[in-house]
């Protein structure tokens, strides 16, 4: 027997959620043919058949989690492979690729008498998730206790799939990788027309920032200790939707006008809500911007996700009492961040980063 496998849809992928079977055992199917949908941490996604030939097994049911690497298809021996598409890889039966794994901190471990684990599986309770008092961090039986009455008063488990599990790998992982640091400032922009769009003048904004100021537009690889300054600013929006955060890139952002960006950031926003956006276009992205002002808070110490260096915050804009030309003046002012990569970043760099970004943003273009 030969078995197909999930492949890696985009990187960093460790499993897809089993959407929906377009096949049967016992089925026929042709190269290219639709054989399941699986959702990612970005997009739901249909994954071709490699070869023609019969399906013998289908590894898995609808919801369930499959890692990358694990079998999906077993299909019937005899049929050849169609190599112009490879999106998995074919495998004798028993012989699966390793996936690729996030790599975790490791956790203290935990101190706990034998008494008081027999509790904590009486009672339900998950060790890992209750706050230990006692002396040199034992978890205690009133530590249990209060865990175990906040969790009957709680709602009830929900295991963490698609784009908010990826979600929590990544900022683990990140949180773990990347030492953070943040500048913050407030960009005067009463001189703004009242149709102004907000979000494409911080584009434009970060684009001429990067210019003046290339090293937060890099790539750093820890494992090697390199650092690679980009020309190019592709830049990660984030997107939040009703399944998690998402990503999507605005490409080459430095060479295009206003109107360009505004259906190129329409196109992204619709594309994510419907999970429908390509992969590929969530991929290589050199520096972020978070619009989270949109729905509230102003200032942000935000996540800087590797192999990046830095990522943009952009805040509520109010209507405050400001500084004018040496003037108190009613003004409306947005609020700034940016979270840096402290191990490649240098204060100075990001503080003239932040410089160049204010300058451009309080132009009247």
């Amino acid at each position: 027997m030969r078995q197909f496998v999930l492949p890696d849809l985009g990187e960093g992928l460790e499993e897809a959620e089993i959407v929906a079977w377009h096949v049967t055992e016992g089925d026929h199917v042709v190269a290219d043919q639709p054989l399941v949908s699986v959702e990612t941490d970005k997009a739901v996604v249909e994954v071709p058949s490699p070869q023609s030939g019969r399906i013998v097994r289908l590894f898995g049911a609808k919801g369930e989690l499959v890692k990358v690497g694990a079998p999906l298809v077993e299909f019937a021996e005899g049929q050849e492979a169609d190599t112009g598409t490879v999106v998995g890889e074919l495998h004798t039966a028993g012989n699966s690729r390793t996936p690729r794994m996030f790599d975790k901190p490791q956790d203290k471990p935990l101190q706990v008498l034998p008494a008081v684990r027999a509790l904590a599986r009486k009672l339900e309770v998950n060790l890992n998730l209750v706050q230990a008092t006692g002396p040199e961090d034992t978890i205690t039986r009133a530590d249990v206790e209060r865990a175990a009455k906040s969790l009957s008063e709680a709602g009830p488990a929900e295991p963490l799939r698609g784009m908010r599990r990826a979600m929590a790998q990544r900022m683990a992982a990140a949180h773990a990788d990347v030492a953070p640091a943040t500048v913050m400032e407030e960009a005067d922009i009463g001189d703004w027309r009242s149709d102004e769009d907000v979000t494409i003048r911080l584009v434009r904004a970060i684009a001429a920032a990067c210019m003046s100021e290339p090293s937060l537009n890099a790539w750093y690889n820890a494992s090697a200790a390199e650092r690679r300054l980009l020309s190019r600013v592709d830049l990660g929006i984030a997107v939040d939707t009703e399944g998690g955060l998402i990503v999507p890139i605005l490409r080459n952002i430095g060479q295009r006008d206003p109107s360009d960006l505004r259906a190129g950031l329409n196109r992204l926003r619709a594309d994510a809500a419907a999970r429908s956006i390509p992969p590929e276009e969530l991929r290589g992205a050199t520096i972020t911007l978070s619009n989270f002002g949109m729905l509230g808070g102003r200032f942000a110490n935000l996540v800087v996700v590797p192999p990046q260096v830095a990522i943009v915050g952009a805040g509520r804009i109010d209507q405050r009492v400001f500084m004018h030309e040496g003037q108190p003046v009613s003004r409306r002012i947005l609020p700034i961040s940016i979270t840096f990569d402290h191990r490649v970043v240098t204060g100075g760099e990001a503080a003239r980063f932040l410089v160049a970004l204010m300058r451009n943003l309080e132009q009247t273009l």
